[in-house]
């Protein structure tokens, strides 16, 4: 038996040094090192700064700025139009058409931008905003207009090339959590927070054209709008921009909705607990976006490659969930109050159930890339749609009776529905929910465990 463990540790440290001398998996891992390094840092930003920013402002006045955040979220959509991972599959695919991809991707994003400000003008004359949130509400809508130029992330993302984009990012947060100490250090007031925001989207757009001029041989003038490209593009993105929407209304309309029954106290004691859950959410979205190209050149050659590297990173992404999502319910007091102090005090009961609906929020993002890959669009849409109506739903019901606990469990109870009991509904995203399964039950783990000890 003892033999038999040692040949089989002896095999998976052959695997392993087999997988780095792989030129292929060198060049993911360190692309995914870099994201990866680039969203520690903005977590340890988020978690100094933010919460320093958190601390000084108090729930009242960051409830004010995360309604105004979550307000603009609801219309965001607009301005994506969710083009992002549909330009990156496009540029894998046929890497000619890069100059008139990316040219028309940015006309797109800019008139997807301008709409969105015109959205919100006539959206706001219907509520009842102070002059100041709606204000702060411009502003933070007004940081869309830069964004456009994400656009230039897709051709790295493409090229497995993100480090250059994360150069970009590191810079643009280092500059804007310095001016937020700053902010604090002088006594600034709320207004002057909200003007970092769109301070943080300007200094991040200038980096990315520093740095894609710099590292290919693009040219202003070489980039083409192309009229049939982007009805093909809006053919292609039209249920994904619907399925964006919902999803950003099933996010973010707890906020808007607690604000409504209880105030702005509440919402910056809700927002103070979901700052916590959600800072997590970009090891999903790491993950998938530069394993993207992996997954789209293995269904190329291979069904049974595709769908294992599919399994395998539903396996991952769900024992990461699980490892954070375990020790925060258990020390949820004690890490709101160590980070935020006794002014939060109803921010840890929130954290307790949020933390869970990140275990299927990371399912539905890994699932969105297979999604994408086999042109189901307008699966993602439906999808979106269960998962929005429960939530508001819920929120209905909930809120009311248990407060920012109730918003909390119905955000858990609509990702549940959305990520994960959706594809047993469904014919073709069966298999899906089957994969998911062994992921959440950690099914391949635990084989692996006995084959270990039976060996």
């Amino acid at each position: 038996m003892k033999e038999s463990k040692a040949l089989i540790i002896f095999s998976m440290i052959e695997k392993i040094k087999f997988l780095f001398a792989h030129k292929n998996f060198i060049r993911y891992f360190k692309n995914t090192s870099w994201l990866f390094a680039e969203k520690v840092l903005r977590m340890l930003s988020g978690l100094f700064v933010g919460i320093w920013v958190a601390r000084y402002l108090g729930p009242e006045k960051l409830g004010i700025m995360s309604y105004a955040q979550s307000f603009v979220a609801l219309f965001a959509i607009v301005a994506s139009l969710g083009l992002d991972d549909l330009v990156v599959r496009e540029l894998v695919k046929n890497e000619s058409r890069a100059k008139t991809l990316l040219g028309t991707s940015f006309i797109l994003k800019l008139i997807g931008a301008i709409s969105l400000i015109i959205f919100i003008g006539i959206a706001l004359h219907f509520t009842s905003n102070d002059y100041n949130t709606k204000v702060f509400i411009f502003i933070i809508a007004s940081t869309y207009l830069f964004q456009s130029f994400n656009v230039l992330d897709y051709y790295f993302q493409s090229k497995v090339m993100s480090k250059y984009t994360v150069y970009a990012k590191v810079i643009s947060l280092l500059i804007s959590s310095a001016v937020k100490i700053i902010l604090i250090l002088i006594n600034a007031n709320l207004e002057a927070f909200i003007w970092v925001i769109l301070f943080d989207s300007i200094v991040s757009a200038l980096g990315y054209l520093y740095y894609f001029f710099k590292h290919t041989d693009f040219k202003l003038k070489k980039m083409i709008f192309s009229r049939s490209v982007a009805i093909f593009l809006l053919k292609n993105s039209w249920p994904l921009i619907l399925s964006g929407a919902l999803i950003t209304i099933y996010m973010r309309i707890d906020q808007i909705m607690i604000k409504h029954f209880l105030g702005n106290n509440y919402v910056g004691q809700y927002s103070a607990a979901i700052r916590i859950s959600e800072i997590w959410y970009f090891i999903p979205v790491v993950f998938g976006s530069s394993f993207f190209p992996a997954f789209i050149n293995a269904k190329k050659h291979n069904d049974e490659l595709y769908l294992n590297r599919i399994q395998r990173f539903y396996d991952l992404i769900v024992l990461i969930a699980l490892a954070l999502a375990i020790p925060v319910t258990f020390f949820s007091d004690t890490i709101v109050e160590l980070l935020y102090g006794s002014q939060y005090n109803q921010a840890g009961s929130v954290l307790t159930i949020h933390i869970w609906a990140g275990v299927f929020l990371f399912l539905g993002v890994a699932s969105g890339k297979w999604i994408l890959i086999e042109n189901l669009q307008k699966i993602a849409f439906w999808r979106a749609f269960l998962g929005m109506i429960i939530n508001i739903f819920l929120n209905i019901i909930l809120i009311p009776k248990y407060g920012i606990r109730g918003a909390a469990l119905a955000t858990l109870l609509s990702q549940m529905g959305a990520a994960y009991f959706f594809d047993l509904i469904i014919h073709k995203t069966r298999k899906m929910f089957f994969m998911k399964t062994k992921a959440i039950f950690l099914i391949n783990y635990f084989k692996s465990t006995i084959l270990f000890f039976k060996s």
